[in-house]
């Protein structure tokens, strides 16, 4: 028998979970940061890192929010093949949104029109909410506070089949080296690779929800994943991009079919606050 997933559980969740987000980073976020200041030789990144690891500390246990800019909302309603869904499910989300922003006093960063209207909407909504289905039983909701710096450092490209894995390194370093910096490194970075134009990019989206402690779901993306963190922190870029070991504590690669004569390539920067969390329903 199925079960009925009705919007009230979705925008209770929603609201309950987001001021979370905004004041406690992920635990594997954490021990990534931690992990990286143990490992760091130079003064000045050390000194970088602990500072990030002592902010986190003090937004949990004072309850106040890991970085001024609280983001967008991105919300992913999952549904397994057992799931059903009542109506309009997304429908009280933007609600929720609003009133988890201002009873959090969080910053309200979303404008009414990106090119007609760029006042401010005052509650940080609406809320980029969709809806995907999962072989996976069940369902959950996904979540991201998505800041303005790390979504700008991002990028699409449509690289043709022979640039090949090879291109895709190559590509993706491209973009560390031009934009890593204003994305507020340590990163992670999410990296989608098929589809079409307009998926790709949700499949960087995607990518960035696998927990740093989960491994890939395969040998071939594990080792793109390790070779791709292994160059990105060759680069030298850093902690808040003033040099050292660690650019990137993470790099996380989700790949789709696509056209025999398509590549398509997205990165999606996701900063040292990283805001994201996985939510059972």
């Amino acid at each position: 028998m199925s079960r009925v997933i009705g919007k009230e559980e979705v925008a209770d969740l929603v609201r309950e979970a987001l001021p979370k987000l905004a004041f406690e980073l992920p635990s594997d976020i954490q021990a990534g940061l931690a992990d990286a200041l143990e490992r760091e030789t130079s003064p000045r990144a050390a000194e970088v890192l602990r500072l990030l690891v002592e902010n986190a500390r003090i937004a949990r246990e004072d309850r106040v929010a890991i970085c001024q800019d609280t983001g967008s909302v991105w919300v992913c309603l999952e549904i397994g093949p057992d799931v059903c869904i009542a109506g309009d499910v997304l429908d009280g989300v933007d609600e929720a949104v609003a009133y988890a922003y201002t009873e959090g006093n969080l910053r309200k960063s979303l404008v009414r029109d990106a090119l007609f209207d760029r006042s401010n909407t005052g509650d940080n909504t609406p809320a980029f909410a969709e809806i995907h289905t999962s072989e996976l039983p069940g369902a959950r909701v996904h979540l991201m506070c998505k800041g303005g710096g790390s979504d700008n450092a991002s990028r699409v490209v449509m690289l043709t089949p022979s640039a090949g894995r090879q291109g895709i390194i190559e590509a993706v370093l491209a973009c560390v080296r031009e934009k890593a910096a204003n994305a507020c490194p340590p990163l992670i970075i999410g990296v989608g690779v098929g589809s079409t134009f307009d998926k790709v990019a949700g499949l960087a989206k995607i990518a960035l929800m696998r927990p740093l402690d989960v491994p890939a779901p395969d040998e071939m993306t594990d080792a793109l994943e390790r070779e791709l963190l292994e160059a990105v922190n060759a680069t030298g870029i850093g902690a808040a991009a003033l040099g050292g070991k660690t650019t990137a504590i993470g790099v996380r690669v989700k790949t789709a079919p696509c056209h025999i004569a398509a590549l398509p390539l997205a990165v999606n920067m996701g900063c040292s606050a990283m805001r994201r969390g996985t939510f059972e329903l």
